[in-house]
């Protein structure tokens, strides 16, 4: 059972047993109960053997805090948690400051940890909590540490020199005391320390500073804290409850809590109440109750578990408050440098420990926002990324990411992209009236630039055109003048570049004859015809076609359909005319536009004429006479009519899609298309009526669904009947008996058909129909008509049904598991009678100890709860119905990561270069060794980085080393399940010489990110009703992180549990469960940091739920 949040004891609480011995007789009734108190908490926080104590250090110097547990009655091995305040983790924070250390002693089997702090600071002050858990068993140690600096131990070492020296000694020379403490390296031990305690707790509120004075006491304000804990509270006595809860319970999430209250009745009943609605038994809450003791068991704590607790007995109730620690966000991956030129893309990856986490994305000491439109952040389970799609100069800096538990940093470099000439501008001769357009290609396709005539820049108009497609630039000039011959350049932007070219302008001059060409039409006929002078056209779609028309001067257009022309202008059938082009133009074409279209152009010289045909394709029409011609057990046959039109284009095949009668929701049947028409469907429930509709599929698309089929049921004949035997004989007659057939489908057994004929005879000669009584399985045989003589009974015998397995598919190729997963395998077979199952394992009788087999009458199932992989191997199903078999074979293999490769060394290096190799792993974790990674850390900095990945080769080149570097590799085997857990370390290094360069860096400025905290978002403040939780939010920033303290009218609110207080990326919120009237006031929050510190206010207002409910009536 967890401790709970307040209920840490300090040192003074060791004395309330001494003060329960001096209690008067009258008490006696009140000590059995806390006796048995103390020895449940004993029972439940007895797992240390030696506590962390709690430390007044002095800045600079090293402490260390040991606690040890003993582990014999442990049934797991312990786990310890260092905790500063009520939820911060210290195991986050290991570095150079805190170092943690574990040992353990087999021969006492003591578990011992260690937590030292290096160079105390005044920050490490406060309150401290060491848990430690095993299993289901829990225990928790409190302390505090001061930090004082070297004047304050001074100062108390003087005034107990003070005290000891007494009122006779006369004058005190502090120049001696001074002297005297320089050689003294330890402040002296106050021997009557717990006297002073004694003191204080019979003295006066008013006497208190005169005895801290007079026995050199400088802490007034901690010592009172303490004594203010050491002040036991006498238990309100209940009639009911013998043993209360604590005040206020801590667990982690996802861990398990058990809330346990002692009451006096064994036989009460008790109800638990969450935030007030009772809580019902289920496998999230557990409600146990055994003798006087009721428990409810809360199992994997989410953040809605935080909240209150009652246990209600008649009108007593025991109240208490849980509160839900969610673990910090580390990063398991970080960041990469990217070096880019300018306008490519860049990725940066971080991956976090706990999937949907939240993270903040900083450039150098800005914030990035996720409404820019130049920065994307995406999302993968635990991977989360910031994208830039096109990097640029301003872009070159530092780039962090932070999240509750941890920072990465990445730098961006980013460079300039050299522009290259792809086709340059040529050198130009056109006449009168042509057209010049000068072209030239660069290698950026986004690289603008301007055009110049003569040094003047050329500016667009009519005549003049500018185009830039991709990479190509264009100059283009209609109806070349003679002004217009001169040298032309381009400069693109931002390059010191410049393509020249000259435009000469040839002069000729000519007599003008008029100029009769026949008219002709080009017609294209690529596009949407299938054929020559054909256009296929979708229903609905639009048809616009452009045909090229010459001749002089210009023709005169007329399109006909069939021999009536098309004239219109507009409209949804509509012909267009310019110059040389002529536009035919159908709007959401119909079946009714299919047909012959021709096109005929004529001038005074002459005359042509085009053919066209135009079809028109659509949809088909919805299948016809959906039925059902024979129904099984689970299926039945569906017939239906192809669609009467096709749609003009062939049908190739229908969909299916049936549903329950009454109920409006279609299931599909297939999702491929069918092409026949007799479907049968399967997978159908005997006894129930379905309904069915088909959909028609062609090229163009599907159908609209056919009528619904008439209602139809499945269902299964009866099987055989059973034990068919002659009962008696007589001269004329034969009395049959037969019991009742083993399955009896959903529509009934009606009756019986007995059918009989002579012997030695070769067919059938009659059929002989019961009255279709179930119950009557005799009938006796009128033979008067037949010349037979039974001579004995008939024996009616069935065949047995053949063995078969139906192996899934997944089965029938080599299956592969990782070491430790499930297996659980379900092979199907049939056969009657039930078959004789039997497995066996490479050849030999599977032993039950390797894996469990469960057999029925339709299937075997293969179960082994843990794979090992000396369960990999061949196993083979037989199935045996007398001298019938059936075999399966199917090959399991168990696999796992490869084992680190061996001998790696460097065998050359040059230049900067380095050749590796190395000899595969000798466990290869039982399937083929797909690749090796390779990694490098030159000795300066020991920072390893992946070369290769996925090499598949057992030696590689090392490139790009630096020089005047010493390396080292090492590396990671890799198969089908990843990568080996260990790897191989070079035995040599490479060491790269430098070859007499001298290069003085200049020196390098690290830029300061740390700033004073200063609050972007300030408290608000808020009137809320008593009763409901509320909370009250602002937002700081400042680096290093600074530290947060949350105060109610100039009082620090760190041990409150009624207070909740966060911090999540800056964003700080302090969270009040059900405030009451004495709650309000004035809140202040301060955030410090060796940098200096800021502080924001907000004023609370609490108000009475009577003052509403009076508001709300005056209204």
């Amino acid at each position: 059972m967890p401790e709970a949040a307040d209920a840490v004891k300090p040192e003074g609480e060791g004395e309330a047993p001494a003060e329960a011995e001096e209690k008067t007789a009258e008490d006696d009734e009140v000590l059995p109960e806390g006796e048995e108190e103390a020895h449940q908490s004993q029972e439940i926080t007895g797992l240390f053997l030696q506590h962390p104590e709690t430390t007044v250090a002095v800045t600079g110097t090293d402490i260390v805090f040991t606690a040890k547990v003993d582990s014999t009655t442990l049934s797991r091995k312990p786990t310890i948690k260092w905790l500063k305040g009520k939820w911060l983790d210290l195991g986050s924070k290991a570095g150079k400051h805190m170092q943690f250390k574990e040992t353990f002693d087999r021969a006492t089997k003591i578990y011992t940890w260690d937590m030292k702090i290096i160079k105390v600071v005044p920050g490490d002050a406060g309150a401290y909590r060491c848990e430690v858990t095993s299993k289901d068993k829990c225990d928790s140690s409190a302390f505090d540490i001061s930090v004082e600096g070297e004047m304050t131990v001074y100062f108390v070492y003087c005034l107990s020199l003070i005290r000891d020296a007494g009122e006779d000694e006369g004058s005190l020379d502090f120049s001696a005391l001074l002297k005297a403490t320089k050689k003294k390296k330890k402040p002296v031990v106050d021997e009557e320390k717990a006297d002073v305690w004694e003191i204080l707790k019979n003295a006066q509120p008013s006497e208190y500073e005169k005895i801290a004075f007079e026995y050199g006491i400088t802490d007034l304000r901690g010592l009172l804290k303490r004594l203010k804990k050491m002040k036991t509270v006498e238990p309100k006595h209940s009639d009911a409850f013998l043993k209360r809860m604590e005040s206020a319970y801590s667990v982690d999430k996802g861990k398990k809590i058990v809330l346990e209250v002692e009451v006096v009745d064994p036989n009460a009943q008790v109800k638990w109440l969450k935030n007030g609605q009772e809580i019902k038994s289920s496998a999230k809450y557990i409600i146990e109750s055994v003798g006087n003791i009721r428990t409810l068991t809360i199992n994997r704590c989410s953040l809605a578990d935080d909240a209150a607790y009652e246990c209600v007995i008649g009108e007593e109730k025991s109240f208490t408050e849980v509160f839900v620690k969610e673990p910090p966000v580390t990063i398991t991956k970080l960041l990469d440098d990217y070096h880019v030129v300018v306008g490519e893309r860049v990725e940066f990856e971080v991956e976090v420990s706990v999937e949907g986490a939240h993270v903040n994305w900083m450039f150098e000491d800005q914030e990035l926002s996720r409404d820019s439109h130049k920065y994307r952040f995406k999302k993968d389970g635990m991977k989360h990324m910031l994208i830039i799609q096109e990097a640029s100069l301003d872009d070159i800096g530092m780039y962090w990411c932070f999240t509750n538990g941890g920072r990465t940093k990445g730098e961006l470099d980013v460079e300039e992209k050299e522009l290259e000439v792809l086709q340059n501008i040529a050198d130009l001769t056109v006449k009168a009236e042509d057209q010049a357009m000068f072209k030239c290609e660069v290698s950026d396709e986004k690289v603008t630039g301007k055009w110049l005539k003569d040094g003047v820049e050329v500016l667009p108009s009519s005549r003049i055109k500018l185009t830039h497609i991709g990479r190509i630039h264009r100059l283009t000039i209609d109806e070349v003048k003679p002004e217009d011959a001169g040298d032309y350049t381009f400069i693109p932007d931002g390059y010191a570049l410049s393509l020249s070219a000259k435009l000469n302008f040839l002069e000729i001059k000519i007599d003008y004859v008029p100029r009769q060409d026949p008219p002709k039409i080009h017609l294209d006929t690529t596009g949407n015809m299938v054929s020559k002078n054909t256009i296929i056209v979708v229903a609905g779609n639009k048809l616009r076609l452009d045909v090229e028309i010459s001749g002089e001067p210009p023709p005169t257009v007329v399109w006909a359909k069939g021999d009536t022309a098309i004239t219109a202008l507009e409209g949804r059938v509509r012909t267009e005319n310019r110059k040389d082009l002529s536009c035919f133009v159908i709007e959401g074409a119909e079946r009714e536009d299919e047909g012959n279209y021709s096109i005929t152009v004529t001038n005074p010289a002459g005359e042509d004429k085009a053919n066209l045909f135009v079809k028109i394709v659509d949809v088909p029409d919805c299948p016809e006479n959906v039925k059902c011609t024979s129904v099984g057990e689970d299926c039945a046959t569906m017939v239906w009519e192809p669609p009467k039109f096709d749609g003009g284009v062939p049908v190739t095949g229908y969909l299916m899609e049936r549903k329950k009668k009454g109920s409006t929701r279609w299931t599909k049947l297939n999702f491929d298309v069918f092409e026949g028409v007799t479907y049968e469907a399967k997978r159908m429930i005997e006894g129930v009526l379905y309904e069915m509709r088909v959909y028609a599929v062609n090229g163009i698309g599907m159908s609209q669904p056919s009528l619904n089929s008439k209602p139809f049921m499945p269902i299964a004949a009866t099987s055989e009947p059973l034990g068919l035997k002659v009962h008696d004989v007589t001269d004329t007659t034969c009395t049959l008996k037969w019991l009742a057939p083993e399955k009896i489908g959903a529509g009934g057994l009606d009756g019986y058909v007995i059918e009989y004929c002579k012997e030695g005879g070769e067919g059938v000669s009659r059929w002989y129909k019961g009255s279709g009584d179930r119950r009557r399985n005799e009938l006796t045989v009128l033979l008067c008509f037949f010349h037979l003589r039974i001579i004995a009974p008939t024996v009616v015998t069935f065949s047995p049904k053949l063995p078969k397995i139906r192996l899934p598919r997944y089965l029938r190729q080599k299956y592969l598991r990782r070491v430790g997963d499930k297996i659980n395998l379900t092979i199907p077979f049939q056969g009657k009678p039930r078959p004789k199952v039997q497995w066996y394992k490479d050849g030999e009788e599977l032993d039950v100890r390797v894996a469990s087999i469960r057999n029925s009458e339709v299937d075997s199932i293969l179960f082994i709860r843990s794979a090992e992989r000396s369960h990999s191997g061949k196993y083979e199903l037989v199935l045996q119905i007398e001298n019938m078999e059936a075999r399966a074979i199917l090959e399991i293999r168990i696999v796992e990561t490869p084992g680190p490769p061996e001998v790696v060394k460097v065998t050359d290096v040059w230049g900067f270069n380095a050749a590796l190799e190395w000899k595969p792993p000798k466990d290869d974790g039982n399937c083929e060794i797909t690749g090796y990674t390779i990694q490098k850390a030159d000795k300066k900095t020991n920072e390893w980085f992946t070369i290769y990945d996925h090499n598949r080769r057992t030696n590689c080149t090392a490139s790009d080393l630096i020089m005047g570097n010493e390396y080292m590799f090492r590396v990671f085997s890799e198969n089908l399940v990843g990568k080996s857990e260990d790897f191989c370390l070079s035995k040599d290094t490479a060491i790269i010489p430098k070859i007499g360069l001298e290069y003085n860096p200049p020196p390098f400025k690290e830029k300061d990110m740390q700033s004073a905290p200063k609050f972007i978002q300030p408290l608000l403040d808020r009137s809320v009703v008593a009763g409901y939780s509320t909370a009250i939010s602002c937002a700081v920033r400042g680096f290093p992180k600074p530290k947060i303290r949350w105060l109610r009218n100039k009082i620090p609110l760190d041990e409150n549990p009624r207070f909740l207080m966060q911090n999540n990326q800056g964003v700080l919120t302090l969270n009040i469960r059900k405030p009451s009237q004495y709650d309000g006031g004035k809140f202040t929050c301060k955030a410090i940091n060796p940098l200096g510190e800021d502080v924001v206010e907000c004023t609370l207002l609490v108000r009475a739920l009577k003052e509403d409910k009076e508001d709300g009536d005056e209204k």
